[in-house]
């Protein structure tokens, strides 16, 4: 049901659009416009040229309207857009920028192999090792979690990620795309994707356990 009414929801959403209400199209500028300079940065390092693009995204949305056939969520369109116009813009300035997992941090474990135990000496081999597994957070209370030093934390880390994960993490956790509109939006395998992700999140939730683990 909720699903419908996303949809319906989207529907009523685009025939405002395609009817040149000026309120309805700010309120979408509002809700997305940061997140798309976010994502441009990933591509073209440069805080003006990302701000151009978004700006010539939001153009194209209005002049492609009336041909957006709703195959994806219009979210996800407008994503897209903007991340072949950042292509595009990268590649003219010969800077590469790869999707892939076979890079170096593919070859890096994504949790130190000293918190499990050894693959010869004991039973239970590449298990959890009692004193090294991941803490629970529950007794940690939810304004400590909820707190904006704890969201600042997360934002710096994911901005210290190797931007292929930075952008995957962003679309899926942040802007809650589904992974199947990130494959499409970055022109990835669903096997990259989830390789991405997981190291992405990997590395957040070890900062977090750190962290924590310093204030409790």
């Amino acid at each position: 049901m909720k699903a419908m009414d996303a949809k319906l929801d989207e529907v009523a959403l685009l025939n405002l659009l395609r009817q040149g209400d000026e309120m309805t199209f700010t309120q979408l500028v509002e809700q997305h416009h940061a997140s798309l300079v976010r994502l441009a940065r990933l591509f073209v390092h440069d805080d003006a040229v990302a701000e151009e693009l978004a700006q010539e995204t939001w153009l194209a949305v209005l002049q492609g309207l009336d041909h957006f056939e709703g195959r994806s969520s219009l979210k996800t369109w407008i994503f897209t857009i903007l991340t072949n116009k950042a292509k595009t813009r990268s590649q003219r300035e010969n800077r590469s920028f790869v999707f892939s997992d076979l890079d170096n941090s593919a070859a890096t474990p994504t949790v130190n192999s000293d918190r499990f135990k050894d693959s010869f000496a004991e039973r239970w081999a590449n298990h959890w090792r009692a004193d090294a597994e991941p803490a629970s957070w529950e007794s940690i209370p939810e304004e400590i979690i909820l707190a904006d030093e704890t969201f600042n934390l997360i934002r710096q880390t994911i901005d210290q990620l190797p931007e292929n994960q930075q952008a995957v993490i962003t679309l899926r956790d942040i802007e809650e795309i589904s992974s199947q509109e990130i494959c499409n939006i970055l022109g990835i395998s669903e096997t990259n994707q989830r390789v991405l992700l997981h190291r992405a999140r990997a590395r957040v939730r070890q900062t977090l356990e750190d962290y924590l683990q310093l204030e409790f």
